[in-house]
């Protein structure tokens, strides 16, 4: 990771993670635990992307997810029950929902950075879906 995605990755955890991570929880009901594994995710040569990418891949399908299972106390209660832990991460080179897991109470959400960006909804539907049945 070179000095320009050092950078990129610093200033979305200072200026747009903690914005989100309070959404997550919101949704949640809880203080969701979430572990990010940020030197993963600096795919070398595109940082310019990354603030818009790093929502949109990772953070906001999760708290969209969040929020449509805690649509009622039975919802939140599952979440509160089951999900121990979010592992974000880029380990596998994923770009698709297939790259995701939910075991042992852990969600781990790999997925390149700045891959198929757009398909936010995809990922939202994937993440509910995986945690509905398992939950």
């Amino acid at each position: 990771m070179g000095l320009a995605e050092r950078r990129a990755v610093e200033e979305f955890k200072d200026k747009q993670f903690p914005a989100l991570k309070q959404e997550i929880d919101q949704a949640a009901g809880f203080d969701v635990p979430l572990e990010v594994q940020w030197d993963t995710l600096a795919a070398e040569g595109y940082s310019h992307l990354y603030a818009d990418a790093f929502p949109k891949v990772y953070f906001v399908p999760l708290r969209d997810a969040v929020k449509a299972i805690a649509v009622d106390q039975m919802g939140k209660d599952a979440l509160k029950g089951g999900l121990k832990k979010v592992l974000v991460a880029n380990t596998k080179e994923g770009f698709s929902c297939s790259s995701f897991s939910f075991e042992g109470g852990t969600l781990t959400i790999d997925h390149q950075p700045c891959s198929n960006i757009d398909d936010v909804g995809e990922r939202t539907t994937g993440i509910q879906k995986m945690l509905e049945e398992k939950l």
